[in-house]
């Protein structure tokens, strides 16, 4: 069982950069891959980057380039690095964590929200 607790969002300007922050109330050692996904009023949630255990990385194509994923298993966190940011961008961020070990379940934070607005 894996609690999931975000931070770092709120208003920034384009081109402006944030830091978002994910602290899990345990080891995420053996937990992977972990992500963020990301749901703009009126849109489907979609994923914005993964990140395995083994620190393979994936990134939606409209993020690329722009956004950082990284974890550090220590700290029991998982972190997203933003910059260059859109308006587009605009959604409220939500932790996951995809525990196979403990059964197959997917854990969720309940969200972050940033505003790309000027």
């Amino acid at each position: 069982q894996v609690q999931l607790l975000e931070s770092g969002g709120g208003l920034v300007q384009p081109g402006g950069s944030l830091r978002l922050s994910c602290a899990a109330s345990r080891s995420i050692l053996d937990i992977n891959p972990m992500a963020w996904y990301r749901q703009a009023p009126g849109k489907e949630r979609e994923l914005v980057a993964s990140i395995t255990s083994g620190r393979n990385t994936h990134y939606a194509d409209s993020v690329k380039g722009r956004f950082t994923i990284s974890r550090d298993n220590a700290k029991n966190s998982v972190y997203l690095q933003m910059n260059s940011l859109k308006p587009e961008d605009t959604a409220v961020y939500t932790c996951n964590a995809y525990d196979l070990l403990g059964g197959g379940v997917d854990y969720w934070g309940k969200g972050t929200l940033v505003t790309v607005s000027s």
